[in-house]
């Protein structure tokens, strides 16, 4: 089992020159100085490698369990977590009115990358409380922010996101948990399920984020209110004081993330757990998408982070097992000197160096909604709505076939649990369906995003790619740059017909949505790729080793990887009435 490295040249390379970190220099009051960037870098990868990591194989082994309605988390986690909090870590973005470092959204991103890899059941307790902190930043009362977000900041209390029931997936208007008015606060009573970190020991209180209905409230997503529902009721000095009345019913046994506890929660089996509403009565929805899109960009780097794990897990094996003949037949060698081998690596990397690139770019966007003013931030808006379904989508399927990759180059014993790699298959799977599942991510995207403005954000996106390839027209690139316009055009079609299609049937249209979202995936991933190999010709922290690395990632991408993306686009201009006509007849058994 090999040990895990932060990638640190190739994070540094994505958000210096493909990235292009500089375009928020005038929207910040203080610039983030590079060599300040690879300090901070530097000591997360420190982190992640020597505190977290360790501990993955354990956990995932260990697992965690119930005694006396608590959850007790895996060995080790409780100190990784506190390392983690006493780090900083969990602030670097925050508001600096309560503790925050008001760090860009990106360096956060770039540190949890690292901490993802490491041990992805681990980081799912900070990203929960990331997008809990960010959803009471925008929505809550200054009264509300006062009393948990400098504990919440300093990684003292954690926080979660409880939104699914028994009766209610991905399909909240059936939400049933209720909230019952009580004085200046609400008594929550309800059954929550699939709670990502719902109880553990690692922090002094759990702020839970409820979503529940008031009693007269309107049926479906806009009777839904937002709430805050501690573990532990705070006493007048702001500390943890008397348990709530909400506790754990069990956590399931699940096929990855072993360590992470998924938790059936109740909240309200006496009198009512103590909740405070965050924002206005049935304005729920509005502050629990602030938690999602957080989370979803999240997910997106958790594809990308299990992926750079499984591909140096991979790597190590190839260099080091020995298998067949050299082309003379006069030695044994490593298989990485097998062609086939080879291809598969190089599968795995220039996918994750095209993940990279668009985790990075939509981090970078999204911190211009932010940061920026005027017409920068509404395009910067916009083009964030846009990328946060493909970073979901796209690369979490990526993961499964890159995760699979490392267990075929492993051969038999990547089929065995004590080699490590299978793990990171097992935990990367769930990555397609939690945080609303990548039909639902596609649906979002020929949805809300590309049929509500007429396709006028993709249109543009689509203009900018175009008018980049037409910049790489030297002979190195132009053959590359002319095998991506092939595909723009293919999306460009492809983008029409589905504006048609849901134009015509905005239920109908949607059978479109997910080989849409993987044409425009493999499409963006190709543009940031031939972006990097024109940064590379003059990166001078490059060392000719890594600069052909990255040649040969970007010309492999465009060679094995992009042409997937045709397939996709023959899908959308003669798959239409195939999927039309499909019903619950279609299937016969």
């Amino acid at each position: 089992m090999s040990e895990y490295q932060y990638p640190i040249n190739d994070i540094l390379f994505s958000l210096l020159s493909v990235a292009r970190i500089e375009r928020l220099t005038p929207h910040l009051d203080e610039a983030v100085d590079n060599d300040l960037l690879e300090a901070i870098l530097g000591e997360a990868g420190k982190l992640a490698e020597q505190v977290i990591a360790p501990i993955n194989a354990s956990g995932d082994q260990e697992g965690s369990r119930v005694e006396q309605g608590e959850v007790i988390e895996a060995k080790g986690f409780k100190a990784a977590f506190k390392a983690y909090a006493d780090g900083g870590w969990i602030s670097l973005s925050g508001d600096p009115e309560y503790g925050g470092q008001g760090l860009p959204s990106y360096i956060a991103t770039a540190v949890n990358e690292g901490v993802q890899a490491a041990n992805l059941s681990f980081s799912l307790c900070p990203l929960l409380s990331l997008g809990a902190i960010e959803a009471i930043s925008l929505h809550a009362s200054d009264e509300l922010k006062n009393r948990y977000l400098p504990k919440m900041l300093a990684g003292e209390w954690a926080g979660t996101m409880n939104l699914t029931e028994p009766a209610a997936g991905s399909d909240l208007a059936a939400i049933a948990c209720k909230a019952i008015p009580d004085g200046d606060a609400f008594r929550i009573k309800g059954q929550k399920i699939f709670i990502t970190w719902g109880d553990h020991q690692m922090s002094d209180n759990i702020i839970h984020l409820v979503l529940a209905r008031l009693p007269e409230a309107p049926e479906g997503v806009k009777g839904i209110s937002l709430f805050i529902v501690p573990k532990f009721i705070l006493d007048a000095q702001g500390e943890p004081a008397e348990r709530n009345d909400v506790h754990v019913v069990s956590v399931e046994h699940k096929m990855g993330i072993h360590a992470s506890p998924t938790c059936v929660m109740s909240f309200g089996d006496k009198d009512g757990a103590v909740g405070y509403l965050v924002g206005k009565e049935n304005d729920g929805i509005k502050a629990m998408f602030t938690m999602m899109n957080n989370a979803r960009q999240g997910v997106g780097l958790q594809g990308l982070a299990i992926s750079e794990r499984a591909y140096q897990q991979a790597l190590d094996y190839a260099k080091e097992r020995k298998q067949g003949m050299n082309a003379e037949r006069t030695e044994r060698v490593a298989i990485i000197e097998h062609p086939d081998v080879l291809r598969m690596l190089m599968m795995m990397k220039s996918q994750i160096d095209a993940m990279r690139s668009l985790v990075y770019v939509a981090a970078v966007e999204n911190d211009l909604s932010h940061f920026a003013t005027g017409e920068v931030q509404q395009q910067a808006i916009t083009r964030t709505a846009l990328y946060t379904p493909i970073v979901k989508g796209w690369i979490t399927e990526q993961a499964q076939e890159v995760t699979s990759l490392a267990i075929q180059i492993h051969g038999g014993m990547g089929f065995i649990e004590e080699t490590g790699v299978a793990q990171h298959a097992r935990d990367a799977r769930i990555l397609p369906i939690y945080e609303g599942t990548n039909g639902i991510q596609a649906i979002d995207l020929i949805g809300r995003k590309l049929h509500s403005d007429k396709g006028a954000g993709m249109l543009s996106l689509l203009a900018d790619i175009e008018a980049e390839l037409a910049q790489w027209q030297t002979p190195d690139m132009a053959p590359y740059a002319e095998k991506v316009a092939e595909v723009l055009e293919q999306a460009k079609v492809a983008t029409q017909l589905c504006l048609d299609a849901m134009r015509k049937d905005s239920v109908l249209g949607t059978g479109l949505a997910y080989p849409y979202m993987m044409l425009m995936g493999y499409l963006v991933g190709a543009w940031l790729q031939m972006r990097a190999l024109h940064a590379v010709q003059s990166d001078n922290k490059l060392d000719a080793t890594q600069k052909a690395s990255w040649r040969h990632s970007v010309l492999f991408y465009c060679d094995h990887v992009l042409p997937r993306a045709f397939g996709y686009a023959r899908e959308i201009k003669f798959g239409q009435t195939t999927v039309d006509n499909l019903n619950k007849n279609a299937f016969n058994r």
